[in-house]
């Protein structure tokens, strides 16, 4: 265990960041949890890909985009380790067995369509399908990054949703995202600016959909609702509407604000951080119930 601590300790970070604003406006929390771009010396050593193939599964610069949102009364939540390492957005134990010297726990969910295209808890492929490793890992290996990054990130996030939540009587989580802007397959059309997933309506209040869609439409973005992503496990997992706890998965597509050859940004990265911004205004106006908007909740 030390190891695997060691390793991550080389790049210099903590595993995840938590920023908040002296005092919130709301209890609405910005998280992006694949934006993590600091890969432990070990883990690119046993890679059979590079590096520039492995940062393909990266949110690139997802968590600079709603960082400036702290100074505006938003708290704000990033992952620092790359999700092709230990992705945080899958249940604690979605393993392929194909990947791991030795046995899994009986718990561990292997049959899941994630792990069966390689985009489990502890990945076998990057974005585009490359294969990840040279050999196999050791189960000791894969249960230990579970234990050392995957759980401690998923206790603080469920310590800042409850705060939250005591503090407001009502919590929203905005998990944002990017998304190349075509797919894998070639007959798939360039995809919408923004995709908005919320578990088809179970993951949060219809209202809440309707202000993000009708904010970015707003501000000239094409919209589209939970194809080809309706949300993950965070938004899966932490969305309970009828306890006040909504969560809402925002991917916006990649070539609006980079090139994704260079991994460069691109000349719109600064409109889309101030309309980024302008969606967190929106949000605070919201009536999620009979209770009205965020204000009146915390008075």
């Amino acid at each position: 265990m030390d190891d695997l601590r060691n390793d991550f300790d080389e790049t210099g970070v903590s595993a995840f960041e938590i920023s908040e604003p002296p005092v919130w406006r709301a209890p609405i929390i910005f998280n992006s949890p694949h934006s993590g771009s600091h890969y432990p010396p070990t883990f690119l050593a046993s890679s059979r890909i590079d590096l520039a193939a492995l940062r393909r599964s990266e949110d690139s610069f997802m968590d600079e985009m709603i960082l400036p949102l702290i100074e505006r009364g938003f708290p704000v939540m990033r992952v620092n380790f790359p999700r092709s390492y230990v992705d945080v957005n899958r249940e604690p134990y979605e393993l392929d067995p194909r990947m791991f010297d030795g046995r899994l726990p009986s718990f561990a969910n292997t049959r899941s369509m994630r792990v069966a295209g390689g985009l489990g808890t502890i990945p076998r492929v990057v974005g585009d399908g490359q294969e990840i490793y040279r050999e196999r890992l050791d189960i000791d290996d894969g249960l230990m990054r579970i234990d050392l990054l995957y759980k401690p990130y998923h206790r603080a996030l469920r310590r800042l949703i409850a705060r939250a939540h005591q503090m407001f009587g009502a919590v929203v989580l905005v998990d944002c995202h990017s998304m190349p802007s075509v797919g894998v397959a070639r007959d798939e059309k360039r995809r919408p600016d923004i995709v908005i997933g919320d578990r088809y309506g179970t993951s949060c209040a219809t209202s809440l959909s309707d202000a993000v869609e009708d904010t970015f439409a707003n501000l000239g973005y094409s919209v589209g609702r939970n194809k080809p992503y309706a949300g993950g496990f965070i938004t899966e997992h932490y969305g309970h509407p009828a306890g006040g706890m909504h969560t809402i998965q925002i991917e916006l597509n990649r070539a609006i604000y980079m090139n994704e050859r260079t991994r460069e940004r691109g000349p719109y990265f600064k409109k889309v951080v101030a309309d980024f911004a302008a969606l967190a205004e929106a949000l605070i106006a919201v009536q999620l119930d009979s209770s009205g908007p965020f204000q009146a909740a915390a008075e």
